[in-house]
């Protein structure tokens, strides 16, 4: 069975081709072209140098989000393109569990994080049994104090992380571990390892599918803010 992943939430682009359970080719950049610009290119240039036709993929995965609107957009209408194009199944996979799937050995929870602005954060914790807390919409500082109840070592992984070091530390302190440089890229092989985990949906479904951008309103979160400050 041949898949082909499609990793755009981000900044980061990644592309990958998987064949019976091997990585065929893949690419992983972190460089200033956009997605709607790189994106195909990627994945025709794959596919020709693996001697793949497109009529040849079993199935589709796409990171579905949480992350950059307009790059979980443009990833998901691609995929959802290609699919319904090709009469192939469309499986989505938090964009967030991708990048978490590098530090899956670490001993300790893992903290997958993009940036949201205005101190907040795209972000889960895995354990290595269970979740423990969900995709979301957080605020640093929540997600600091969740991690802090965990009790454990936690793993902070991603590109943004960068930007609040110095806060982790402070609030964390020996707690905190962060991924080298090396696994700060999610890979499209990863995201297909945890499609191939999935049950295929039908082709009909492929209509349905949306991206999970994981964020409330606003208007919601200005309201929330309110009620805690008067609290």
């Amino acid at each position: 069975m041949i898949w082909l992943g499609i990793e755009t939430a981000n900044a980061p682009l990644s592309i990958a081709l998987v064949q019976g359970g091997k990585i065929v080719a893949e690419v992983v950049q972190h460089i200033k072209v956009t997605h709607s610009a790189g994106a195909m290119p990627a994945i025709e240039e794959l596919c020709a140098k693996a001697s793949i036709k497109p009529a040849e993929i079993d199935a589709i995965a796409v990171s579905e989000g949480p992350g950059a609107y307009t790059g979980v957009r443009i990833g998901v209408t691609l995929a959802k393109t290609l699919a319904w194009t090709l009469q192939k199944p469309l499986v989505g996979v938090s964009s967030l569990q991708v990048l978490a799937m590098n530090g899956r050995l670490f001993n300790g929870v893992v903290c997958p994080l993009f940036d949201a602005r205005r101190q907040h954060v795209y972000a889960a914790i895995y354990g290595r049994q269970a979740t423990v807390l969900e995709d979301g919409h957080y605020a640093i500082a929540d997600i600091l104090e969740q991690v802090k109840q965990c009790g454990e070592q936690a793993l902070f992984i991603g590109e943004d992380v960068v930007l609040y070091k110095e806060q982790i530390e402070q609030a964390l302190g020996n707690q905190a571990v962060f991924a080298p440089f090396t696994l700060n890229l999610p890979r499209a092989s990863e995201l297909v390892a945890l499609a191939m985990d999935k049950e295929l949906p039908s082709i009909d479904a492929t209509h349905a599918f949306v991206p999970q951008y994981r964020r409330i309103a606003e208007a919601e979160a200005n309201w929330l803010q309110a009620q805690k400050e008067n609290n």
